[in-house]
């Protein structure tokens, strides 16, 4: 077997062994590619506002890559949704477990029931209040005032959920009340 083909037959071999391994290769394109953290939810005790919750997860589902929240089938979820008449609130217990009241006081003010719903659930994927009244931070809630119709979250604060779910970052269990200040 001439020089060169023996050359070939070994680095043939060692690329099989290095594969085999999972060792990757020098030059070759490694990816870092993850299922996202599936997150699921119970709206079944939000009464008029299910439609609502549903539309906020195709919403955070849209712009997520790290998470997705999906329907729970019967059984326990990740996170519950429930209606009353206070304001809009969200317990969180872990990230991405914990619990959302759309309360109707918030709605009966006025504001925008796509925005609480988006809202709430981003307490659950670990962002704080940031009460800018800018309409365009989701985060800054009822501060926007009753005219905000924006439920997308912005560049920032999808960066820090991804980074959040990427980094299985720990967040501590906290009560999130929407009442403004009177």
């Amino acid at each position: 077997m001439p020089r060169y083909s023996m050359t070939t037959a070994l680095a043939g071999a060692a690329t099989a062994v290095l594969l085999v391994a999972g060792a990757p290769l020098a030059g070759a394109v490694s990816s870092d590619y993850a299922e996202p953290r599936v997150v699921t939810y119970d709206a079944s005790q939000a009464e008029e506002f299910q439609a609502a919750i549903d539309e906020a997860a195709e919403v955070w589902n849209g712009q997520l890559t790290n998470v997705k929240l999906e329907k729970s089938t019967g059984g326990e979820a990740d996170l519950t949704v429930l209606a009353d008449d206070e304001w809009p609130r969200a317990q969180t217990e872990s990230l991405g477990v914990g619990t959302v009241w759309m309360g109707r006081q918030a709605v009966n003010e006025g504001h925008h029931i796509p925005r609480i719903a988006t809202h709430e659930i981003g307490h659950i994927f670990g962002l704080p209040d940031d009460r800018t009244g800018v309409c365009e931070d989701l985060m800054s809630g009822a501060s926007a005032g009753t005219g905000c119709k924006n439920n997308l979250a912005n560049p920032e604060e999808k960066a820090q959920i991804e980074e959040n779910f990427a980094q299985g970052a720990e967040i501590e269990p906290r009560l999130f009340t929407e009442a403004p200040a009177r």
